[in-house]
């Protein structure tokens, strides 16, 4: 028999591995969001996609980019209106809870109280190109001629572990892509956009959003959140201990060694230090000032915390509010602003809803992302088969049938 050549033999093993990735891939759980595991944080309902588009006008684009081996990020954008954001400009304002990060725009947000231009995210290092794409995308709209300042809203979560970020692999034609295909529908979440190639709590993260709808008699004003998660703490859910149940967060083996006579090492990113970054973006249709918008930005940290993060030295936890009600929607050449805002004492209600909106935000990005390999490296999406075992153990999930 003719030996078999060192080819074939590499081709074969590569077919084997392929066949086997693909099996493991076909036999993983269907990923869910946080309501299909009984994981319903507060208590206000949620708009009917419970989606950050569930606030009237607010659209969402996203473009993923997977090229290759390295290749592992993308865009989000968010769009406050169907207008022209410039010339229609919308209050806002940003809460910074530890800033360790690069968001393009936020000072003349905080200065003036609003936006003139769609938010994009995407990774650390293309920041300055999706900044440059937007502002010749927006330059190019009509009556635009005269326009000589723009102050785009750009943030950022660094990808560099699965994503080969020094190659500063987004486009112009990406960032257009995603301004020009936002859509008011459903959300997709996880592994998607500027969320491809994010980690959070030492498993995968990525997009998540979530929305709440106040009762009548609190006005009926929607509240609408989408994250980019690529933060680290110890994840707890609904009050559950997951992360330490799943032998997973943050100074993981530093607590080993004092309490284990024979310390373990652990898996995945087990000697993290909660490091990385979260983006937050609020909407809603309640009439709000910037000042107002500041309070509710502030708030989000609380939902985040609920999570079980500590906001570490190393992450970037940005958050930006902002208001699409037409009675506090400024023209940007008008002399004088007439507008009619919610008092502060009707504050309290639209504050509960975004802190309950942005915890459950986050747990969808984590339960609807997928395991991803790239620039050498696998994060595995987290078991929700565990996770659920962890809340029944709790009270949280339903039992199984």
């Amino acid at each position: 028999m003719a030996p078999v050549s060192p080819y074939l033999l590499h081709r074969l093993a590569a077919l084997l591995l392929g066949l086997s990735v693909f099996a493991a891939s076909a036999q993983e759980a269907p990923r869910v969001r946080a309501r299909d595991l009984g994981v319903a944080p507060g208590i206000f309902a949620p708009g009917k996609l419970n989606a950050i588009t569930d606030v009237d006008g607010v659209r969402v684009g996203q473009v993923t980019l997977r090229e290759g081996d390295t290749v592992r990020t993308g865009v989000t954008a968010i769009l406050p209106h169907a207008g022209n954001p410039y010339r229609s400009r919308v209050p806002a304002a940003m809460h910074v809870g530890n800033g360790f990060g690069k968001f393009m725009g936020s000072t003349q947000v905080n200065e003036l109280g609003e936006l003139e231009t769609p938010i994009l995210l995407t990774c650390t290092l293309c920041v300055w190109k999706a900044g440059d794409a937007m502002a010749a995308w927006l330059l190019e709209q009509p009556d635009m001629q005269q326009v000589r300042s723009i102050n785009v809203v750009v943030g950022e979560t660094n990808d560099g572990g699965l994503n080969d970020i020094r190659s500063r692999p987004v486009t112009a034609e990406s960032v257009r892509r995603a301004l020009t295909t936002a859509s008011a529908g459903p959300v997709q979440e996880g592994s998607v956009g500027a969320g491809t190639g994010t980690v959070a709590f030492g498993w995968k993260g990525g997009i998540g959003t979530s929305s709440r709808v106040l009762p009548a008699s609190l006005g009926g004003w929607k509240v609408g959140v989408l994250v980019q998660s690529n933060f680290g703490g110890v994840l707890q859910v609904a009050g559950a201990p997951v992360g330490r149940e799943l032998d997973r967060y943050a100074f993981q083996n530093a607590v080993a060694v004092q309490d284990e006579p024979v310390p373990r090492q652990r898996p995945g990113a087990a000697d993290d230090r909660g490091d990385g970054s979260i983006i937050i973006v609020i909407a809603t249709d309640a009439p709000l000032s910037d000042r107002n918008l500041r309070r509710v930005a502030s708030r989000a940290m609380m939902g985040l915390g609920r999570t079980g993060s500590s906001a570490s030295n190393g992450s970037g936890d940005y958050v930006v509010a902002f208001s699409t009600a037409a009675s506090v929607r400024r023209v940007f050449d008008a002399p004088r602003h007439t507008t009619t805002e919610l008092a502060n004492d009707e504050m309290s209600a639209v504050f509960q809803a975004s802190v309950d909106a942005v915890e459950e935000a986050v747990y969808n990005s984590l339960f609807m992302a997928t395991t991803m390999t790239g620039n050498g490296q696998t994060v595995e999406a987290i078991p929700l088969d565990r996770v659920r075992d962890v809340l029944r153990r709790h009270g949280i999930a339903p039992p199984a049938r």
